[in-house]
Order: structure tokens, then C-alpha cells, then sequence
């Protein structure tokens, strides 16, 4: 009888081994996540539910705490923080840092995305390959835009020559250079310091996403919206490669398995629906003008943009890249997923 409930007892034990194998043969492994924006950001809670998950599915032994409000470094140094392990996972916007990722910044060219939800399915897609080289010394988890953003300021932006003299905080490299394009002097500022950068008057206008308009503070220092989808910002999700390659097989299948496709969408698409309620709720506010462009003065802006095309191909070209073939391509996801202008 003791010998049929020892072996009893073996057999139950061996069974549980075979439903927590991860939990039971892997360490565990702690990751910080660091995020530039505020908590009441969207991509703070979805985050955290992302984390959530990751912890869920390894049975515990892979734990995420994540860190909003540039607690571990500021925003434009959330690449090399995923690079030097100062962070384990960053959010990163690659455009403050302008030339060191050419091959990403033509999502960031004017006019490329007219959705935030098919244009990150889009950009994902496309340049999921490149960032093994772009990005070498880390791992992209998945790549994103946001809903895309116009220009806002204290003076009525019609047509390209009116940012003549203009001092323009941009939201990334590429705008900058159509600022400077057009006459205009940029003005660097995060996110979370651009309200007062406008406020004492160092900016005069501001490139941003309508809903984080409101988030930061900004409505109350803007009057003028273009109503046109003018610009999208590139950000990626990084992971320490260091971090990364000390998991176990199981543990990397579950963080491969939390950086696809779906899951860019699950964690980014609150962030989408959020700004572009923002766009509805300043159509509705008192004291601000939100206005469209025409066909004509549509038309100038795209044709005086097309300096910034041939610098993004030569930027390309310079770090070894085909950049009519890597533009090809993205129209072609651009297509699939019905994401462009």
C-alpha cells in the first residue's frame, strides 16, 4: 500500500514538473522597463498589462517592473540605455537622435501615414529586417507609430513659407529638417519639455500628436491646428541583448512570442484611439482653430518636401543601404495594409 501511494506521489510530481517546465528548471530573471511618458500616458497601462502577461506565461520566473516619467534616463537616451543594460526594455524614439538610424526615418518623412493602427501593422512589418542591422546591439521587439500628429502654435501655419523665421520644436529629426527646409529654427525639446518651452516662448510651434496635446499640457499654450494628417513619429520597443540571450530557450519563446505583430497592435493601439480623440475634442474647444488645408496649399507642401526625400536616400546610401529598393518595399507594405496617404 505505502509503495503504491509513494508511487502515486511520484507520479503526481512528475506531472507537475511537465506543466510548469519553465518554472521549474528556469532562474528568474528581473527586467526593468523604461518609458519616457507620465502614467496617465496610454502606453503606460498598456504596458504594463504586456508585462503582465509575459510574467503570467513564464510561470513567474521572468518579472517586469516598469518605469514611466524618465525615472531611469532621459527620452533621447532610451536607445543606448537598452544598449548599455541601464534598462533591460526601452521606448524609444529614434528620431532625437537624427542620422544615427537612417533606414527607419522614412516613416518619419511628411505624408507617409495617414492611420495610426495600419501604419504600425505597416512599419512593423517592413522593418522588422533592417533592424538586425540598424539596430544591431539590441534586440527590436516591435516597431510602432502614433497616430499621426500636425502642427500647433501661436501663429496660423497656411502654406510652407509661413514658417519662415518661425521657432519650431519638432517631433523628430525629419521634421526638423523640413523646418530648416522652409526657413524656420528648431527648437529641441522632449515631450515632457515642450509646454514650457513654448510657454516662455523659446518655441513658437510644435509638431505633436493631437490627444498628447492635452496630455502635456500644450492646449494651453497653442491657439493654430493644421487639420491634416502632416506627420507620424517611428518608435521601437528594445531589449538589452545581454539580458536577452541570458534567458533560457523557454524564456526567449515567450519574450519572442510578446514582440509580435498583434501585440505591437495590443500595446499601441490605446495610444492610437487616444490621440485621435484628441483630434475630435480640440474641434470642440473654445479659444483654439483647428483648420484644413486646401488642395493648392496641400500640393506646396508636398512639393517642397521633396528635398527631404533625396537627403533620407542619401543618408541610406551612405550607410550602405539600397534605399530605392528599402523604399519600394515600404509602399508595398504601405499597400497591404491600406496605411498610406
Amino acid at each position: 500500500m505505502r509503495k503504491a501511494l509513494f508511487a502515486l506521489l511520484g507520479l503526481a510530481a512528475g506531472i507537475g514538473s511537465a506543466i510548469h517546465p519553465v518554472a521549474a528548471q528556469d532562474k528568474t530573471i528581473n527586467l526593468k522597463v523604461s518609458l519616457w511618458v507620465p502614467p496617465a500616458h496610454p502606453l503606460v497601462p498598456a504596458t504594463q498589462a504586456w508585462a503582465a502577461d509575459i510574467e503570467k506565461a513564464s510561470g513567474g520566473t521572468i518579472k517586469l517592473s516598469v518605469f514611466p516619467s524618465e525615472q531611469l534616463g532621459k527620452a533621447f537616451d532610451h536607445y543606448d540605455m537598452a544598449r548599455d543594460g541601464i534598462a533591460d526594455i526601452t521606448y524609444v524614439n529614434p528620431g532625437y537622435q537624427p542620422g544615427r538610424f537612417p533606414i527607419i526615418a522614412a516613416g518619419q518623412l511628411p505624408f507617409v501615414f495617414a492611420d495610426g493602427k495600419k501604419g504600425t501593422q505597416a512599419l512593423n512589418e517592413w522593418y522588422q529586417k533592417y533592424a538586425k542591422t540598424e539596430m544591431k546591439d539590441t534586440k527590436l521587439c516591435f516597431a510602432f507609430i502614433h497616430d499621426p500628429g500636425s502642427l500647433h502654435g501661436k501663429k496660423k501655419i497656411m502654406v510652407p513659407a509661413d514658417l519662415s523665421g518661425v521657432k519650431v520644436r519638432p517631433a523628430q529629426s525629419t521634421f526638423g529638417e523640413m523646418v530648416k527646409l522652409f526657413g524656420g529654427t528648431n527648437v529641441q525639446a522632449s515631450a515632457p519639455e515642450s509646454r514650457d518651452a513654448i510657454e516662455r516662448g523659446v518655441a513658437d510651434e510644435i509638431a505633436f500628436p493631437w490627444g498628447s496635446i492635452f496630455l502635456f499640457g500644450i492646449d494651453k499654450v497653442v491657439k493654430y491646428h493644421i487639420d491634416t494628417p502632416l506627420y507620424s513619429t517611428v518608435f521601437t520597443y528594445n531589449i538589452n541583448l545581454a539580458k536577452y540571450n541570458a534567458m533560457s530557450d523557454g524564456q526567449k519563446k515567450i519574450i519572442d512570442d510578446h514582440c509580435t505583430p498583434e501585440w505591437a497592435s495590443k500595446v499601441t493601439d490605446p495610444w492610437v484611439d487616444f490621440e485621435a480623440n484628441g483630434r475630435v475634442k480640440m474641434k470642440a474647444l473654445e479659444g483654439h482653430e483647428v483648420y484644413k488645408l486646401s488642395p493648392e496649399q496641400l500640393g506646396e507642401w508636398k512639393k517642397g518636401i521633396e528635398p527631404l526625400r533625396a537627403s533620407w536616400a542619401a543618408g541610406v546610401k551612405k550607410a550602405g543601404g539600397d534605399a530605392e529598393a528599402i523604399d519600394a518595399e515600404l509602399k508595398a507594405a504601405l499597400k497591404k495594409f491600406d496605411a498610406g496617404l
